[in-house]
């Protein structure tokens, strides 16, 4: 297995017009800000450097290139394999009504002989993540794990855009399926955000939209313990103070972000389920415990390489985490970087959602507000 990474911005290019894999990669990442990606002549020359390989890719809340943090760029990272094949599938949605159907005919499309692992990356405003792997869990062996993340738009949230076939689509889902018994997958997600002020029982939600908590309208309650500045500045400054969530329905716990708030209904929707009779409860930023989570989700993917080095880990962490650690946003890839060892090539994005099991429980939930990464490796 050997990888390779270029950057591209709109000054000077692609950093590197001969790199070593040219004709050789079969997969190609390629993630950038939304007007990066619109720029046809750097995914056509990109396509031509790379020519048969299946170059996926989403616009991002800002790109990972080993330990740096870029932004207003394209980050590809090539992929050659020894002995493993890859097979791309996409869905449309026209609304998160269509989110599940979609994750069905992905998974059923990539639901062939020798399927090791599928990765996804998904439109980040129009489809709903919980909903998405739902439709992959319920179509794809047990023995196989998803883990990808959905689209970013900076803290704008206007418009987030997928690449596959050639294509830069909107309201769409990528997912690869990888074959063969030589690859191997390590995966894992941690958050590191402290929880404040009462558990809350979720009285009214539909799906990812949240209408009451105790009975009282959400979004009331929700700015009064923001307050009035924080308040002023929804939906984006709600990225600092995710909800917690657990309870039957939820396999532990999981962190849900807000993607959008409804003045006039008094409701916020977020970018999974928010199930009725669950529990809530407010978080906050603890820098250190943050940092340490990317650690952490680092171990994680290593320790399931069964002893094998990882030649790449694709690093998810959401927008929330960057917006709040700010200048300190290198320190949580500088401490994956020291988990990995100098070997691993790093690469991703920042997302407004991430995907990966829940510990070994299921093949794949959403998540927010983590450091989710996928590592790997051939035997």
């Amino acid at each position: 297995m050997q990888v390779e990474q270029l950057t591209w911005n709109f000054e000077s290019g692609w950093s590197d017009p001969h790199p070593g894999l040219r004709g050789a990669a079969q997969w190609v990442l390629v993630f950038g800000a939304p007007e990066a990606l619109g720029n046809t002549h750097a995914l056509a020359r990109l396509a031509s450097t790379y020519p048969g390989a299946c170059i996926v890719g989403c616009s991002t809340a800002g790109e990972i290139m080993d330990t740096r943090v870029q932004d207003d760029t394209l980050v590809a990272t090539a992929v050659h394999f020894a002995d493993t094949q890859v097979r791309m599938a996409t869905a449309r949605v026209d609304g998160m009504q269509d989110s599940y159907q979609a994750g069905t005919t992905l998974g059923r499309a990539l639901n062939l002989e020798g399927l090791v692992h599928v990765m996804v990356l998904s439109d980040g405003l129009t489809v709903n993540g919980t909903a998405l792997a739902r439709g992959l869990r319920d179509n794809l062996p047990p023995t196989v794990a998803v883990t990808g993340g959905l689209a970013g738009d900076g803290d704008r949230f206007k418009q987030t855009k997928v690449y596959a076939g050639g294509e830069v689509m909107e309201n769409a889902i990528v997912a690869i399926g990888f074959y063969g018994d030589r690859l191997r997958v390590g995966y894992g997600s941690l958050g590191g955000w402290d929880t404040f002020g009462p558990e809350r029982l979720v009285t009214r939600s539909d799906g990812n939209v949240l209408y009451e908590l105790d009975g009282e309208p959400a979004l009331a309650l929700y700015k009064r313990y923001l307050g009035k500045d924080y308040a002023a500045q929804l939906p984006s400054s709600a990225l600092s103070f995710p909800l917690s969530l657990r309870g039957d329905h939820i396999h532990d716990s999981v962190v849900r972000t807000i993607l959008s708030v409804d003045e006039v209904s008094g409701s916020i929707t977020f970018a999974g389920d928010v199930p009725q009779g669950s529990h809530a409860t407010l978080m906050k930023a603890n820098f250190d415990r943050l940092i340490d989570g990317a650690a952490g989700a680092a171990r994680s993917g290593l320790q399931r390489l069964d002893s094998f080095e990882p030649a790449l880990a694709v690093l998810i962490s959401c927008v929330g985490r960057k917006l709040v650690l700010k200048q300190r946003v290198e320190e949580e890839l500088e401490g994956v970087r020291q988990v990995m060892g100098p070997q691993a090539l790093l690469a991703g994005f920042y997302s407004y959602g991430e995907i990966c099991p829940h510990g070994g429980v299921t093949k794949c939930e959403l998540h927010n507000q983590t450091m989710t990464i996928t590592t790997f490796a051939e035997s």
